[in-house]
């Protein structure tokens, strides 16, 4: 028996400093009656978040990240009660109302008692020393305290946005097709269009919403800066407004913010906001986005963290919501993100899942010595051990095992079996990716932990189970005494693949990293003459090294199994691959195997690339190699939402994005979107999947597998810095 801790060498590698930065998530208030129409949404500096409504005056009540609040009336000044209130604003950071014959504010002692006569009046805005724009879409009226010091209008057009620039002390007024300024008392037509919608400046530009894309403007010239712009997530725009450094833009179909690159940060589905059809958007308190739609109030809370503050964060997720018999679980059938109304569940994938999680907790026990990783460690070694005793099958793991009753056996009688213990079933027809899954995070506790129970444990369940395959031909055996469906590494099978099918590369790779894992910890010869074997006399070795290019649909000529599993990329091989790459070049018999493998991983990669998957860059970064896309690992592990519900998200329909042609990887666009803005998905999933049409709220994921596994490697390698406050 042999153990070493081998530690990386990140001196030729780029290192991530971990610095805090900004982590976005929402806060969710739903309206509890279809028939109240909110019209604005406003902060004051106190923190105070008020919405002016069809109903009156509400506010937001009792909400918090993952539990929704309500919207309910605000009761706050009674005495305000008896007025006819038609809008609602921020000036100077206090709340500002607009009745029917004054602006009017509780702020300044109840000062602010400016008197104007349209009472019809729906729009106003603030400018210099207390000097108020209002409008009821014909007439413009500006007054400060009794004074009326301007009034006018836009001949023939209906006025629909007003704004103040305080640079140059200028109100602009938007209409359906004009935009106009007004600068003391001269009334001036800047810009002519059709179809206008929603406005804002910066001071420096203007940018103006319509019903189809969105126009700019120099802000000092009026003059139009490009054409229209139409590749937007949505173009039909309903609201704007400029915030901080960003422009953000309403919809019909969710909401979107401009950023320095030209490429939009996009909001779409209940991760992110209670209904799609924004109607107005508003500072909020604390580095947050007011977003308010036809459903309710999206407050959009930005707020700076570490990957470390993320990867804690995640902790308790884990820990506290998707830990089932010690398996990393989801939690299941909920209604609508009601987080206590689901449950775990087990799946066909425990074993991998758990490894996964298992893995990333190993590395950060190597990290940082934490007993509590060590314990998450021990309570999943638990649930991973026992899926080979429940079955009575030597050497057999199980997909995964419940209390019986619990589950319908006769709905699914290939998999569900009885066990000995009358308490428990357990599932059969375990699958390859379990087994990779199994000895990577066997192999990576019996190296990095040192704790001889914890590693012995390890290294007899790597023994186990390549026993097993070993003993039965290299196959896995089921209750039925016949091979699973997938556990096949005899070359017989292997071999039946023509070359350009996935299968004959990915299963000579596994079995290879596995048999060399079991080599290295146990010294037993028979893992490393068969590895051998298979390598030299059955065309193992050359599986494996062959060129991912290679890959493809089998030929017409081909048998129907080949055709079936090569009908497109399968991204469940990706996570089976680099698992194993774990055991292939760490446990490599010789340097010259590991510079073959190398070359191999490095090969994957490179295919691997344009999906910017955080677990497959820091996988390669194993290897040393300099190159490894570490911008691209940490931009996912930055991005992926704090939210891991199953909302529905659809991006199919955004004119932002560039398309392209059906292909076998099923890439379906140019460039890959943000984890934010994609459908939530294990490693197994294609990035770039557009769309989650179906089940909304109805899951939730566990970062154990998603999220913690890459960071915690990334930590161990070297390749991500402890956070730097």
């Amino acid at each position: 028996m042999a153990s070493y801790a081998q530690k990386p060498t990140t001196k030729t590698q780029p290192v991530y400093h971990d610095k805090p930065f900004w982590q976005e998530y929402s806060i969710k208030y739903y309206l509890k009656s279809n028939n109240t129409r909110l019209i604005e949404a406003a902060s004051d500096r106190n923190g105070t978040i008020k919405i002016f409504s069809s109903e009156g005056i509400l506010q937001p009540h009792d909400g918090q990240f993952l539990y929704p609040g309500s919207i309910v009336p605000d009761k706050t000044y009674r005495t305000i009660g008896d007025k006819k209130i038609q809008g609602l604003g921020s000036y100077q950071h206090q709340f500002v109302l607009l009745d029917d014959k004054t602006v009017l504010s509780n702020a300044w002692a109840g000062k602010l008692f400016s008197k104007h006569d349209l009472s019809k009046a729906n729009l106003f805005t603030g400018g210099k020393d207390f000097a108020f724009l209002i409008s009821d879409g014909k007439s413009l009226q500006l007054i400060k305290g009794a004074t009326t010091l301007w009034k006018g209008s836009l001949d023939g057009d209906e006025i629909v946005s007003i704004r103040y620039q305080a640079g140059t002390d200028t109100f602009w007024i938007l209409g359906k097709k004009s935009l106009s300024s007004l600068s003391g008392s001269k009334l001036t037509k800047v810009f002519d269009g059709t179809g206008f919608t929603a406005f804002d400046t910066n001071g420096k530009k203007i940018i103006i919403g319509t019903t189809d894309g969105i126009i700019t403007l120099d802000a000092a010239t009026g003059k139009q800066t490009g054409s229209k712009n139409q590749k937007l997530p949505a173009t039909e725009i309903t609201a704007v407004k400029a915030i901080g450094d960003k422009f953000w833009f309403g919809s019909g179909n969710g909401a979107f913010a401009l950023r320095t690159d030209g490429k939009f940060d996009y909001y779409n589905g209940e991760r992110w906001l209670p209904g799609n059809a924004v109607t107005h958007i508003a500072e909020g308190p604390e580095n947050s986005v007011l977003i308010l739609t036809t459903e309710g109030l999206g407050q959009l809370c930005f707020k700076q963290m570490t990957l470390h503050d993320k990867a804690m964060f995640y902790d308790k997720q884990i820990r506290s919501r998707h830990i089932r018999n010690g398996f990393n679980a989801s939690l299941s059938r909920m209604e609508k993100g009601n987080l206590s109304t689901g449950y775990l569940s087990d799946s066909d994938n425990d074993g991998l899942w758990t490894s996964m999680y298992l893995g990333g907790e190993i590395f950060r026990y190597a990290v940082t010595k934490d007993p509590e990783a060590l314990q998450n460690c021990v309570e999943s070694l638990d649930a991973m051990e026992r899926l080979f005793t429940i079955n009575g099958i030597p050497g057999f793991p199980s997909r995964s095992f419940e209390r019986k009753g619990y589950i319908n056996q006769l709905s699914d009688p290939e998999r569900w079996q009885h066990s000995a213990d009358p308490e428990w079933d357990w599932k059969a027809t375990t699958s390859s990716d379990e087994a990779i899954g199994h000895i990577f995070a066997y192999g990576a506790m019996a190296e990095l932990i040192q704790e001889p129970t914890l590693k012995k444990r390890a290294i007899t369940l790597i023994d186990t189970l390549m026993s097993h395959i070993i003993k039965n031909n290299m196959y896995m055996i089921d209750y039925n005494g016949q091979p699973t469906q997938w556990g096949r590494w005899n070359p017989e099978y292997v071999n039946s693949f023509p070359i350009n099918v996935g299968d004959r590369k990915l299963n000579s790779s596994n079995i290879v990293a596995m048999l060399q894992t079991a080599y290295h910890f146990t010294k037993k010869e028979k893992y490393k003459q068969k590895a051998f074997e298979l390598m030299k006399k059955h065309g193992y070795y050359e599986n494996l090294m062959r060129p991912m290019s290679i890959i493809g649909r089998a030929a017409e000529d081909a048998d129907a199994h080949a055709k079936n599993m090569s009908d497109g990329w399968n991204h469940s091989d990706d996570e089976m691959y680099f698992v194993g790459y774990w055991g292939l070049y760490r446990y490599a018999f010789n340097d010259t195997l590991k510079a073959a493998y190398k070359r191999a991983i490095i090969d994957h990669w490179q295919a691997e690339r344009p999906e910017k998957e955080g677990a497959w860059n820091i996988f390669t970064a194993l290897t040393g190699t300099k190159d490894f896309d570490l911008n691209e690992a940490t931009w996912y592990l930055r991005e992926y939402p704090l939210d891991l519900i199953d909302w529905v998200i659809i991006n199919s329909n955004r004119k932002d994005i560039e398309k392209i042609a059906p292909n076998f990887r099923n890439q379906t666009i140019k460039e890959v979107l943000p984890p934010d803005e994609s459908p939530i998905q294990r490693h197994n999933g294609n990035t770039f999947n557009l769309d989650r049409k179906g089940g909304n709220g109805t899951s939730e994921h566990s970062a154990g597998d998603i999220w913690t596994l890459p960071y915690w490697l990334g930590r161990y390698l070297g390749v991500i810095s402890a956070p730097e406050k």
